[in-house]
């Protein structure tokens, strides 16, 4: 006896498409630490629209991004307090499961854990859990969607 060709095209269906759907365990406190370059509160104070990509699959056109965070305090890292980092990460397509992505908005102050890119220049979040809830909300949520467009805060005087 054969079984039914759609009970078994389910079940293959299942069986692979299984792993692009599963959203991957968050890391612990311990290991976005020790997988971390730099773990630090930080202030948001500019995020630039650097390109615009097309998605292969989707044709969506994605954003990349540039934030400059200001180093507010330090837990790990080369970096004192005042200092300027660079953080890159690019959009994913509209409906994508998964907190894949990691938005930095300007303004908000909140401690996230990062690694350097090649290079040493810039750095990316560490993992999808690698940043905290802020401390202190955004002032401005809206990220631009223009290559060349920058949306800033103004920098707070020094103390």
């Amino acid at each position: 006896m054969r079984p039914p060709i759609r009970l078994l095209s389910l079940i293959l269906f299942c069986v692979v498409a299984q792993p692009v759907f599963a959203i991957p365990a968050p890391m612990s406190e311990a290991e976005l630490v020790e997988k971390s370059d730099l773990v630090a509160l930080v202030r948001v104070l500019s995020v630039a629209c650097t390109s615009l990509t097309k998605d292969e699959q989707t044709g969506e056109g994605l954003p990349g991004y540039l934030a400059t965070l200001q180093i507010l305090e330090v837990k790990k890292g080369d970096v004192k307090p005042g200092d300027e980092v660079l953080v890159t990460w690019r959009e994913i397509p509209t409906g994508v499961l998964g907190p894949w992505v990691v938005r930095y908005c300007p303004g908000e102050e909140v401690w996230t854990h990062l690694g350097k890119r090649s290079g040493g220049v810039t750095y990316a979040t560490a993992w999808w859990n690698a940043k905290g809830q802020p401390i202190k909300p955004a002032q401005i949520t809206e990220l631009p969607t223009k290559v060349g467009e920058t949306v800033t805060i103004q920098k707070p005087p020094e103390p």
